[in-house]
This record gives structure tokens, C-alpha cells and sequence, in this order.
């Protein structure tokens, strides 16, 4: 594998931040209708909740779980096959809650209380769809992943299943972990556990495409 230039790597970066701010714009839309968590924050309040039950450690909060858990993914993959942690799984990990709080602010008025469920559900289909296509950005960016991605492609490469099977099976996972420790599942978890799979395997190849054709002009030109 040849070794990058620290050009390459940082417009990579760059490639990941847009996908990921993308994709949070998505993951805000899906928030803010309120129908249940994504996959890996049911995991995340399931784990809360508990620990809560268990030991009433007020320290052990949600934020705190979330950046534990996905640290442990970290150290698993490390341990598995460190090639899947990049420059940016870092940036991935600390940067989607200030993105979200950000969006929030701006799109909240999109959600006002009377809004209809059938509402709540096209905003959340939609945030689902902004989301899958974000997230294949940053996958293809190869700078770095999310920890549901970085889960599922691991074990899409390791296994050569498609991505987009694996990912809902990862996600189902999630939230029947989460489910299981007490964390909240609603209609907008199970669209999204089932939605954005398939719909960024639909993205993948054309944002491969894309990136690839930005990454060969740019580098070429500097």
C-alpha cells in the first residue's frame, strides 16, 4: 500500500468533514422528529440507563457512554486489523454532537408541537436519505468512519457480504442491545435501522466515482 502525502491525507480529511456535516444534517432532521434514537445511541441510552439502574453514577452520562463506546470500538478494530482506523475516525467520534447542536438551532423551527406525525415521518425519511448519502462519503472519503460504519465495513470486508446487508445487520444489533438494556425504540429507529443500508448502497459507488475523480484533479494540480 503506497504511503500518503500529507496533501492527499489532509484533503481526504476535508472530503470527511463534508460527508460528515452531510450526514449530521440528516441525523438532525431524524432527531427532531422525535420518533426514537438511531441504531447506536438506542445502544448508547440502553447502556446509560442501565449503569444508571446499576449504579447510580451520575458521571456516566449519555455524551460520556457514547464517546466510551465508541472507543472501544476503536481499540476492538485496533486489535482486529488497525488498517480500518484512520486520520479522521477520531474526528468522526468527537465532531457529530457539536454539528447536530449546531443544526439544531437552525432547523428546529421545521418542527414546531402540531406538526402531524405524517410529518414527523417524511422529515424523518428524509433526514434518513441525507444521512445514508453523507455517510458514504465519509466511507469513501477513506479518511475515517463513524462507529456504525466503521463496525459494518470491517465486517463487510472481512466477510465479503455487501455493505448494505451488513449494516442493517449491525444496526439491528444495536438497537436489540439497546432495547434489551432499556434504551427507547420508536417507528423513526426502525426506518432507519432498515433505510439507510440499503440507500447507501446505493450511494456508494457513485460517491466512489465522484471522490476519486476530485482526489486525481486536485492532487494532480498541486
Amino acid at each position: 500500500m503506497t504511503k500518503r502525502s500529507y496533501k492527499e491525507t489532509a484533503l481526504r480529511i476535508i472530503i470527511l468533514l463534508i460527508g460528515l456535516t452531510i450526514a449530521h444534517f440528516g441525523v438532525t432532521l431524524f432527531l427532531l422528529a422525535d420518533l426514537g434514537a438511531d441504531p447506536f445511541n438506542v445502544l448508547v441510552q440502553g447502556v446509560y440507563r442501565s449503569s444508571n439502574r446499576l449504579t447510580g453514577w451520575s458521571l456516566l452520562t449519555h455524551g460520556r457512554i457514547h464517546i466510551l463506546l465508541c472507543f472501544i470500538i476503536i481499540l476492538v478494530l485496533l486489535y482486529i486489523d488497525r488498517s480500518y482506523i484512520k486520520a479522521g475516525t477520531i474526528l468522526c467520534m468527537i465532531c457529530g454532537g457539536p454539528i447536530i447542536d449546531f443544526f439544531t438551532i437552525f432547523l428546529s423551527p421545521l418542527f414546531p408541537e402540531n406538526c402531524s406525525l405524517i410529518y414527523k415521518i417524511f422529515m424523518l425519511a428524509l433526514g434518513c436519505v441525507i444521512l445514508a448519502y453523507g455517510m458514504t462519503i465519509v466511507i469513501k472519503s477513506d479518511a475515517g468512519t463513524g462507529p456504525n460504519d466503521l463496525v459494518a465495513v470491517a465486517i463487510s470486508d472481512k466477510t465479503h457480504k455487501p455493505f448494505s446487508i451488513v449494516r442493517i445487520v449491525v444496526d439491528v444489533s444495536f438497537v436489540l442491545a439497546g432495547f434489551l438494556l432499556g434504551g427507547i425504540v420508536g417507528i423513526g429507529t426502525i426506518i432507519c435501522a432498515g433505510c439507510v443500508g440499503p440507500v447507501a448502497g446505493l450511494f456508494l459507488p457513485l460517491n466512489e466515482k465522484i471522490i476519486q475523480k476530485i482526489l486525481k484533479k486536485i492532487i494532480s494540480s498541486i
